[in-house]
């Protein structure tokens, strides 16, 4: 039975969140901690009120109340419980962290390199006291392969760099000390000055001083009342003579560890290779006419255009499958020679700071199109200074195209620790014989150079005949002759 002084339990569990909440802000707590012993639907209006505490956000809460509440409840047992006539003021208050690190200085470790680069140089791209945005470069590391750039973790200013310019780092060495969320002297400068120009420029200008009275004007006749012959020369102020300009100085510049590196694998190619070189020659023409025929239906469903490297890229695929001694390697370590059933083909690449050459994985699975799209990802992510150790790793064969800066022939030098490499060259019309007539024809000039220890040359001349007859016809492919 409910007592007529408590008409609901309900209603009065509401109203016992008045002392439970004064549990939370510290009052009245030796009441409350005798019912929490004496009543059990405690714990469920407890529950209640801190629900609804809950959906109080980010405010100050004032309240007062004063009322009566239930003299008696009744719960299961017969178990009484009593609550005081009235609860004094409380308070509740709600705070919302900000930025707990905002000035705090974090220091930047060199990141981890790859497992077969140990150390690299340092360029730094700012200098202490520039402010810097989350992921902006702040320097470079150079290794023998590739360039590592290293970002601002959060936006900031620099406040320390601990290692000197091009100096030598590993993995995790600390390279600088950055603050968060502070602005640099000059940043915050800046704004300042230019609110003060245009007050500078306010005041109106200064009234403007009379102008002396202009000079008579000299009367003609007083000009010519004196003969020619008798009117002396004046002399004319000469100029100093220039300085000559033909001023002989040099520059000296140190190399970078990409190109100590690749001067030292070059060298390490002639000193162990026996390197030969046979040349043969290729008639654009079909691959011309087939590029011209298709090349709008090709960027249309590609996004991109159809080139003739593509072409060399499958022809040269093409012929390691069928002589795969150019394909294989030697082992100095164990005197055994690799021979490899996949074809992963390195594609050189000029850039400013060296020649690299990313890997083209798996080109005997693919077509045109993907060949062409995976050089045109290679070929954008190494004019941005992108290229991963991993997008430079295991080739087994190289092509390198000198026919983009004009070149009419060439001998290339293998990239260890390949055993060949194809140079391709400019095309130009040269007149040609075609079935006992002389034609003129857009030829390329090709040459390959092999480690003649592992690659005869019956193999090399085959491979190189090999790549003629599949880009003068890509229709071999299709026979698969």
């Amino acid at each position: 039975m409910v007592p007529p002084s408590c008409t609901a339990p309900r209603a009065c569990e509401q109203q016992t969140s008045v002392p439970l909440l004064q549990l939370l802000s510290g009052h009245g707590a030796s009441p409350v901690t005798a019912m929490l012993s004496r009543s059990s639907c405690v714990y469920r209006t407890l529950g209640r009120s801190l629900s609804a505490a809950s959906q109080v956000n980010n405010a100050l809460v004032h309240q007062s109340i004063s009322h009566s509440v239930c003299s008696q409840l009744v719960y299961r047992k017969s178990q009484r419980c009593e609550f005081p006539s009235s609860a004094s003021v409380y308070h509740i208050r709600y705070f919302k962290t900000s930025a707990v690190h905002r000035d705090e200085v974090v220091t930047v470790k060199t990141p981890a390199f790859a497992e077969s680069v140990t150390e690299g140089d340092v360029r730094w791209e700012k200098a202490v006291g520039d402010s810097v945005t989350e992921d902006e470069v702040v320097c470079e590391i150079e290794t023998d392969k590739t360039s590592v750039q290293v970002p601002a973790p959060a936006a900031g200013v620099i406040e320390e760099l601990l290692v000197p310019d091009g100096g030598k780092v590993e993995g995790g060495t600390p390279l600088f000390k950055l603050r968060k969320g502070a602005a640099s002297p000059a940043t915050k400068v800046a704004p300042s000055t230019a609110a003060d120009a245009p007050a500078a420029a306010a005041p109106p200008p200064p009234p403007q001083a009379s102008a002396p009275p202009a000079t008579p004007p000299v009367p003609p006749q007083a000009a010519q009342a004196q003969p020619v012959d008798a009117v002396k020369p004046t002399a004319i102020a000469t100029a100093p003579p220039a300085a000559p300009s033909a001023v002989r100085g040099e520059n000296r510049v140190k190399m970078n560890r990409m190109r100590l590196r690749i001067a030292q694998r070059l060298k390490e190619a002639q000193n162990t290779c026996a390197m030969l070189t046979t040349f043969n020659e290729v008639d654009m023409s079909n691959i011309q006419d087939m590029r011209k025929i298709h090349k709008d239906a090709f960027l249309k469903k590609h996004n991109m255009k159809l080139g003739f490297m593509s072409a060399f890229v499958k022809a040269a695929a093409h012929a390691l499958t069928d002589q795969p001694a150019v394909n294989a390697v030697i082992d100095d370590t164990t005197k055994e020679i690799i021979y490899r059933d996949y074809v992963d083909i390195s594609v050189a690449v000029a850039t400013p700071k060296g020649l690299v050459v990313p890997v083209v994985r798996n080109v005997e699975t693919m077509n045109f199109a993907d060949i062409e799209k995976a050089i045109n990802a290679l070929g954008e992510k190494a004019r941005k200074n992108e290229l991963a150790v991993e997008d430079m790793d295991g080739g087994t064969f190289t092509i390198s195209n000198g026919g983009v800066f004009g070149s009419l022939f060439g001998t290339p030098i293998i990239n260890p620790p390949q055993s060949a490499i194809l140079g391709m060259h400019g095309i130009f019309d040269r007149p040609v014989a075609i079935n006992g007539k002389v034609e003129i024809r857009p030829m390329m000039y090709v040459a390959l150079t092999y480690d003649h220890r592992l690659v005869d040359g019956r193999e090399a001349v085959t491979f190189l005949r090999k790549i003629k007859s599949v880009v003068e016809d890509p229709r071999v492919l299709l026979l698969d002759m």
